[in-house]
């Protein structure tokens, strides 16, 4: 089906669905960067651009997978993807077939790049393990939950459409497409809404969902708004016209809508800022670095101020291993864990958050502050921990004698005062062993490549962004101990005390 023909058969589908679309927005289908929304007048704040019926939406509660789902016990985004998958396998027996043929088989998120692509592309960034992770728990969850499924379903099921690869393909559109429609349907797909490229800070239409108990929900979010991580015919015969529409009306929603005109069956897109004549109209899926923006939609974006680069722990902990005994390191780590810091935790995994100016958390410094510490001060600071007052004023009261600082309890602990020589030092061998894990290509070559590479070569292309991205972070980090290194040497060889005050709350 051409691209233009396709774009007709959706604008038929929606007219027959109720969704209301404006006479303001133009569709553009490109081979290579797929659909965008584009302004044909100027549009304004408040101007409401699209009216969608949940009805509309693709959902558990509107597939005609429900009875079939929901007798499993499935929801949230596996029961989606079922139903999903359902709906795909009708073809144009679907409800959905006007809008299912304007989606991609699946969308090119590493979760369906092969093994080897994932070692070779993301090797060293953010989301190695994790994409590893997430393939063997979703191939766990269809084999536990889909598979049994399709041999004991009621109706008969083609296999072939329920198939693990078809499993992946729909987690990765839920993932890149779904909303949060309300309390009821949950999750789902919303035609249109998912059609609204993302732009980084740059909202300008906004998708609400109005309620019989409040103006509007909360954001509507894409599936993935944890980092993370949104129908039409109901009941298990699609042909029973008596199971259209199974959602029931309340009273608290027809009262709602008799007092504010506002229809609670029907999600709106709202204009939040304006947008000039001509020009694409972006919605945002949130304040997202690249890593998650790959994770969960499939792209990247250069320049991205919400990058960020993780240390884990466990990389710390080898570091120090490289000085100190592993008794010693545990030692430390345990006293650091008992003032009550720990770093950021995910899954079975724990680390800490560089910023994407270079600057690492506060965590991060007091454990190698403490890891560094002469033993008398760490048998001081040990005995102190009971009778502190505060989480901090352990490590306070130490930064208090040695800078001949005023301290107090209100006081916060400032980060300059924990960037000892030592502790610069142990940041940049940090930064070197966090660096290593991109292989034996130089950032530079990295660089190379992605000049080379085609924006058509998505798989290269953005894990080439993503590793770059990381590693100037990297380098920021390192100009961040270099920097305090440089500063403290200064201030030894001129004898000079920081006289630095604590910052107070």
């Amino acid at each position: 089906m051409h691209a233009s023909r396709r774009l007709r058969a959706f604008k038929r589908w929606m007219k027959s669905q109720g969704i209301q679309c404006s006479d303001t927005l133009d569709f553009m289908d490109c081979p290579q960067q797929g659909i965008s929304v584009r302004a044909l007048s100027d549009l304004h704040e408040g101007d409401v651009v699209a009216k969608i019926p949940k009805t509309a939406c693709l959902t558990i509660k509107t597939s005609g997978a429900r009875e079939m789902i929901e007798s499993a016990g499935l929801d949230g985004h596996l029961g989606l993807s079922v139903a999903l998958m359902y709906e795909k396998s009708l073809a144009q027996d679907s409800p959905w077939a006007g809008y299912l043929q304007l989606l991609p088989p699946q969308e090119c998120l590493p979760l369906v790049w092969t093994l080897g692509e994932v070692d070779s592309l993301l090797s060293g960034t953010e989301l190695h393990k994790a994409i590893k992770e997430d393939k063997t728990l979703m191939y766990e969850d269809w084999k536990e939950n889909i598979l049994p499924l399709v041999y004991s379903a009621p109706q008969s099921l083609n296999p072939s459409s329920f198939s693990v690869k078809e499993y992946f393909a729909a987690r990765s559109l839920i993932a890149s497409r779904s909303f949060q429609i309300d309390e009821y349907h949950g999750f789902g797909m919303v035609p249109l809404a998912d059609l609204f490229n993302h732009k980084t800070g740059a909202e300008e239409v906004h998708f609400t969902s109005v309620s019989p108990n409040q103006e509007y929900e909360d954001d509507v979010d894409s599936e993935n708004g944890d980092n993370n991580e949104l129908s039409k015919i109901s009941g298990h015969d699609k042909r029973d016209s008596t199971c259209e529409n199974s959602y029931i009306h309340s009273d608290s929603e027809s009262d709602y809508s008799s007092v504010t005109g506002e229809d609670p069956m029907m999600l709106q897109m709202i204009m939040v800022r304006e947008v000039k004549s001509g020009d694409e109209v972006f919605n945002t899926y949130g304040s997202l670095g690249n890593a998650a923006l790959l994770h969960r939609y499939g792209f990247t974006e250069a320049n991205n101020p919400f990058d960020i680069v993780n240390i884990d722990l466990e990389l710390v902990l080898k570091w120090g291993c490289s000085l100190f005994s592993s008794r010693y390191c545990r030692t430390r780590l345990s006293l650091w864990r008992r003032i009550n810091i720990s770093g950021s935790v995910s899954e079975n995994s724990e680390y800490f958050e560089v910023s994407s100016d270079g600057e690492p958390e506060l965590e991060l410094l007091t454990l190698l502050y403490i890891m560094l510490l002469p033993d008398d001060t760490c048998h001081k600071l040990d005995i102190s921990i009971c009778t502190a007052d505060k989480v901090s004023a352990n490590i306070g009261m130490i930064l208090a004698e040695k800078h001949d600082i005023t301290w107090s309890t209100s006081s916060e602990i400032s980060k300059d005062l924990l960037l000892t020589e030592k502790v610069c030092r142990a940041l940049l061998a940090l930064a070197d062993i966090r660096e290593s894990c991109y292989g034996s290509k130089s950032i530079d070559e990295d660089v190379e490549a992605l000049e080379r590479c085609c924006m058509t070569e998505r798989k290269l292309y953005h894990s080439l962004m993503l590793r770059i991205s990381e590693r100037r972070i990297l380098e920021k980090f390192r100009t961040y101990a270099t920097a305090g290194a440089q500063s403290q040497t200064f201030q030894d060889a001129n004898g000079t005390s920081t006289r630095k005050r604590l910052k107070k709350h």
